[in-house]
């Protein structure tokens, strides 16, 4: 409606006094600077993601994965090891005030603390500068968890046994029958908890498998002992059983 020297009148202010189509913008204006979501955008982050999946699955064919050997419960000297990402918190789990009777600490107390300082950090700090001297706290925090992060995963790094790890994982096929009567008796001693219920090496023994060890010198460690890990008098049973129990050990061959 028009008034007066051009004057206009609307029902509502929000409402435009002239509508225009709907028609989206032609983006060939802006050649190289923008384009539509759908379908160009969009296709091309498919086109990429595509590429990346095939290259990723390419790789798992390609490089095997790292298995250990089969998790061995009579094992009781296997040292697990996590991925990386979490090496800090498992180097944490070694000091003193944050294992043993202090456990609750070292998993749920320090972590949650430092996390939940991070999550808080933007809260804490609203200053609106963007460089990091003009932020203390967020700058601060930040680099204490980074600090800390990077230090205690470089000292797990440090001071873990590799050599041993790799030795202990490595996966060694042993055929033996289960049901020999050697096993039976093997079963039933103290072997286990140091050879490892496969007798592929365990807690402190080392493998049982390829020795080319004779029945007879296998019974004379059995009963004398061989430094600085096997003690004498070990095997708990009779002579009989005792032969039994070398002849077996001294037929295990690796696969």
């Amino acid at each position: 409606m028009h008034r007066g020297k051009g004057m206009k009148f609307v029902g509502d202010s929000r409402v435009p006094a002239e509508r225009k189509p709907n028609i989206p913008k032609d983006y060939s204006e802006f050649p190289g600077k923008t384009e539509a979501f759908w379908p160009n955008f969009l296709l091309k982050e498919w086109m990429v993601g595509a590429v990346f999946l095939i290259g990723y699955l390419i790789l798992t064919i390609v490089h095997e994965s790292p298995l250990e050997k089969k998790a061995d419960p009579t094992d009781a000297g296997y040292i697990p090891l996590p991925d990386w990402y979490f090496l800090f918190l498992y180097q944490l789990l070694k000091y003193k005030y944050a294992a043993g009777d202090y456990v609750l600490i070292g998993t749920v107390i320090i972590p949650g603390l430092a996390f939940g300082a991070l999550m808080l950090a933007p809260f804490l700090d609203k200053g609106l500068e963007r460089r990091p001297s003009k932020r203390p706290i967020a700058t601060g925090l930040m680099l204490l968890g980074l600090i800390s992060v990077t230090y205690l995963t470089w000292e797990s790094v440090v001071t873990h046994d590799w050599e041993k790890a790799k030795t202990q994982g490595k996966i060694v096929d042993v055929s033996f029958d289960e049901n020999d009567p050697g096993y039976k008796i093997y079963q039933k001693q103290s072997c286990v908890g140091c050879h490892g219920n496969t007798l592929s090496g365990g807690a402190s023994g080392p493998s049982l498998v390829g020795t080319g060890l004779k029945p007879e010198e296998i019974m004379k460690i059995a009963k004398e002992g061989k430094p600085p890990a096997m003690p004498p008098n070990a095997f708990k049973g009779s002579d009989k059983e005792l032969k039994q129990l070398a002849e077996f050990i001294s037929k295990l061959e690796k696969k």
